[in-house]
């Protein structure tokens, strides 16, 4: 006989609840946004290159009419998500500077974690880990500290642990975690390596055959642009230059918008090279350049590097054209870092 033990209320719960009021001021936000053409009007915003369009620019998204953008922009300025600024007979819009963060993580993680559950809604995973971690674990560590000069045993274990347990934390499917380990290890362990051994090499310097320059890309999944644009570079400049690319907030996979861009690149999406990846300072300190691309102030500033900033578009939330448009845009962009690290390769298409 089934015994049922009733249900107590836990004053904790409740007490650990948002309040009232706030909740009330955070759903007028949600509201605001539970709109598409407001959504993807915040999204054109928040990616513009200057970090602000106008209502003729906006009006291109929904084949809409001015009055129709102009009402809607007005419902995201009211809950004070954007701010705006008349020019002459235009109304010019940017998202105001206390929501940048929110904006970004909105479009950079919440939107297409939301597209990725649609997606795969319903869908059971049937793989499973492995039974003995911790020893596949240890096997690894002596590997890579026999491959990877300078690298104690205990070394490699702490980054191989470290490494598990992030790639875990960012989701994906469970029974190719060690694989991917192996490669985010191994990739941790040889930037550390790197870091112990730098010379007097000056930020973004020439390439030699013995110092390549090592240039990594940082966006907030790692699932898009800082994949694509990581992808690009390799493609033009091949083992010449050193290619990383992290996220502050690694997504679980490539987004589908992406892969066949990468495909089309010879790279292969789903590969073990290609997965979303942590942002670790060894990877900042071993780089000579870096790119941030709507990360925000995640990535740590340390002396002697390159720092620049690519105000991109999220392919992830874009349809086919607008993924190959900021594909064409970061095309650009990584041709003219060829030319000023390797000015005498010559590019072709």
């Amino acid at each position: 006989m089934t015994t049922t033990v009733p249900c107590t209320a836990n004053p904790a719960v409740v007490e650990r609840a948002i309040g009232a009021d706030a909740a009330d001021a955070v759903a007028a936000t949600l509201k605001a946004l539970a709109d598409p053409l407001r959504l993807r009007m915040l999204s054109a915003i928040a990616t513009a290159p200057d970090g602000e369009a106008c209502v003729c620019d906006l009006a291109e998204l929904g084949e809409v009419s001015q009055p129709t953008v102009s009402h809607h922009l007005k419902v995201l300025r009211d809950v004070g998500l954007l701010e705006s600024e008349r020019r002459g007979t235009w109304v010019w819009y940017r998202v105001a500077p206390a929501y940048r963060g929110a904006v970004t993580t909105l479009l950079d993680r919440f939107a297409p974690a939301a597209l990725e559950s649609r997606r795969h809604a319903g869908r059971a995973s049937a793989m499973h880990g492995l039974a003995d971690v911790e020893r596949e674990l240890e096997d690894l560590a002596g590997s890579l500290a026999q491959r990877i000069p300078g690298t104690t045993r205990d070394e490699a274990l702490r980054v191989v642990r470290e490494s598990y347990t992030s790639l875990a934390r960012r989701g994906g499917i469970p029974v190719y975690l060690v694989a991917l380990t192996e490669h985010f290890a191994y990739q941790r362990l040889t930037d550390a390596a790197k870091s112990r051994t730098a010379g007097s090499r000056t930020a973004g310097s020439r390439a030699t055959a013995e110092h390549p320059p090592q240039v990594l890309f940082v966006c907030v999944g790692n699932a898009g642009r800082s994949q694509l644009a990581a992808a690009l570079l390799e493609h033009y400049a091949g083992d010449r230059v050193v290619v990383r690319s992290a996220g502050s907030m690694p997504a679980a996979n490539v987004h589908d918008t992406v892969k066949p861009l990468l495909a089309e690149l010879d790279v292969d999406p789903d590969g073990a090279t290609m997965f979303p990846k942590p942002l670790t300072d060894d990877a900042v300190r071993a780089a000579d350049v870096v790119i941030t691309m709507g990360c925000g102030d995640v990535c740590p500033v340390m002396a002697g590097k390159r720092y620049e900033d690519w105000v991109v578009g999220d392919p992830a939330l874009a349809s086919p054209a607008g993924a190959r448009a900021i594909r064409d845009e970061l095309d650009a962009r990584v041709r003219t870092l060829v030319h000023d690290l390797l000015p005498d390769l010559q590019l072709t298409d």
